[in-house]
C-alpha cells in the first residue's frame, strides 16, 4: 500500500513540474516582449517566491493539523488556472499579478508531497526518500525546458502555458483519486500552537543552518531562470531548443544520481555532502559567463546537476529528521519557504545588479554568496548542541 501512495505522490510531482518546466525557456523571452527590464524580470521572479514564501509556513502547520491533500489539490488547481492566465497578460504589471497567484499554488504542492514523503520515511532512509522525491522534480523540471523549447519553436509561446495548465489539471485528478488524507501530527511530543512549534524551531542551531543551507542553494536558481535564456539569446543567437537543453541538462544529471547520493547521505557525513556538493556548484556557476559556447554551457550545467544531485538529498533528510520533532508540514513549509526567500531576495538583487554591471555579475556574485553561506550553514549543523541564544 506504501508503495502504492509513493508512485502516486511521485508521479503527481513529476507532472505538475513536467508543466513547470516548461515555461522555463519561455517566461523570460515572453517578460522582454513585454518591455521587461533586467530589474522587472527580477520581479516577475520575486513575486512568484514571496507569495510561495509568505504561504508556505502557515500551510504547513495547517495542513499538520487538518490534512494535507486538501492544500495540495487546491495548489494544483490554482496551476492550471494561472497556466492559462499567463496567455492574457498584457503587460509586466499583469504578468507580475500572474505570477504572485501562481506562487501561491505552489506553497500548497511541494512542501505538502515532502510532507507526504517525510511521513513515509523509515528512520535512516530519509535521504534515500527525499532521492525519490528529487528524482520525481528534477526530471519533471528537466524535461519540461526542452518540451517548452520546441513548442516555442513550432507553436509559439502560448502553447508552453496551454501545456502548463493541462498537466497541473491530470496531476490534480491522480491527487484527488489516489492520495489519502493524512491528519494526524507526527511529532515526536505535544508541540503546542502552531507558532509555538515556529518559535521552538527558529531557536534550533541545526534548523537554522539547514535554512541557510537550503536558501542559498536556491538563489543559484535566479541566473538560470531570468538571465541564461537572455544571455544565450543576445551572445549565442540560441533558440529555444538550446537553452532548454542547457537547462535540462543540469536538472537531468539531478536526477539521476539522486538515488546513489540519496543512499550515500543516509550513511555518511550530511553536512560534508552539502559542502562539497555547494562548492562545485559555486565553481560551475563562475565559469558560466566566460564558458562562450553552447557545448560548454551543458558541461558546466552538468556539473551543477552534480553539486545539486551531491547537496539536496543530504539536506532533504536532514530536514526530515527535524520534522520528527516539530512535524512535517511545519518543516516542509519552513523548509519551503527558505528556497522562496532564496529565489525572492536573489532576483531582486541579481536584477538590479544586472542592469548596473550586466548579465555575468549575477553569476559571479551568486556563486559567492552560496560558498559563504555554506560555510556558516555547515558550522551550525555540524555543531547543534547550542540554541541561537548560547544556551546549552
Amino acid at each position: 500500500m506504501q508503495k502504492h501512495l509513493l508512485a502516486a505522490i511521485l508521479s503527481a510531482v513529476f507532472i505538475a513540474l513536467v508543466g513547470i518546466g516548461i515555461i522555463a525557456p519561455v517566461m523570460p523571452i515572453y517578460a522582454t516582449e513585454l518591455g521587461a527590464s533586467g530589474f522587472a524580470l527580477g520581479v516577475i521572479v520575486a513575486g512568484f517566491s514571496l507569495s510561495r514564501g509568505l504561504l508556505q509556513p502557515v500551510v504547513g502547520g495547517l495542513a499538520d493539523r487538518h490534512g494535507k491533500k486538501r492544500f495540495m489539490i487546491a495548489g494544483l488547481f490554482i496551476y492550471a488556472v494561472m497556466g492559462y492566465s499567463y496567455t492574457l497578460a498584457t503587460s509586466v504589471e499583469h504578468l507580475v499579478a500572474v505570477r504572485i497567484v501562481h506562487g501561491m499554488g505552489s506553497a500548497m504542492i511541494i512542501p505538502m508531497a515532502m510532507a507526504y514523503i517525510g511521513d513515509m520515511s523509515p528512520e535512516g532512509q530519509e535521504g534515500k526518500y527525499m532521492g525519490w522525491l528529487h528524482i520525481s522534480i528534477f526530471t519533471g523540471i528537466g524535461g519540461g525546458p526542452v518540451l517548452g523549447g520546441f513548442f516555442l519553436d513550432f507553436w509559439g509561446m502560448n502553447s508552453a502555458f496551454y501545456a502548463m495548465a493541462l498537466l497541473s489539471f491530470l496531476s490534480l485528478l491522480l491527487v484527488a483519486s489516489v492520495l489519502p488524507e493524512q491528519t494526524a501530527l507526527k511529532t515526536k511530543e505535544n508541540q503546542g500552537s502552531m507558532f509555538s512549534v515556529f518559535k521552538r524551531m527558529l531557536h534550533s542551531r541545526r534548523v537554522i543552518g539547514i535554512l541557510i543551507s537550503r536558501m542559498s542553494t536556491m538563489m543559484i536558481m535566479i541566473p538560470t531562470v531570468a538571465f541564461l535564456p537572455v544571455l544565450m539569446e543576445k551572445s549565442m543567437d540560441a533558440g529555444g531548443i538550446e537553452i532548454g537543453v542547457v537547462v535540462a541538462s543540469r536538472t537531468l544529471v539531478n536526477a539521476v544520481l539522486q538515488t546513489p547520493f540519496g543512499n550515500i547521505a543516509d550513511r555518511w557525513h550530511k553536512h560534508r555532502l552539502i559542502f562539497i556538493g555547494s562548492t562545485i556548484i559555486s565553481i560551475a556557476m563562475l565559469g558560466v559567463p566566460l564558458s562562450g559556447s553552447f557545448i560548454n554551457l551543458v558541461i558546466l550545467f552538468a556539473f551543477i546537476g552534480i553539486g545539486e544531485s551531491i547537496s539536496w538529498p543530504a539536506l532533504g533528510a536532514l530536514a526530515t529528521e527535524e520534522g520528527r520533532e516539530y512535524g512535517q508540514g511545519s518543516m516542509m513549509g519552513m523548509f519551503n519557504m527558505a528556497m522562496s526567500a532564496g529565489l525572492f531576495f536573489g532576483a531582486m538583487g541579481m536584477g538590479a545588479l544586472t542592469d548596473l554591471l550586466g548579465i555575468a555579475w549575477a553569476f559571479y556574485i551568486v556563486a559567492l554568496i552560496l560558498f559563504l553561506s555554506t560555510v556558516v550553514a555547515v558550522e551550525l549543523i555540524r555543531n547543534p548542541k547550542l540554541n541561537i541564544r548560547g544556551g546549552i
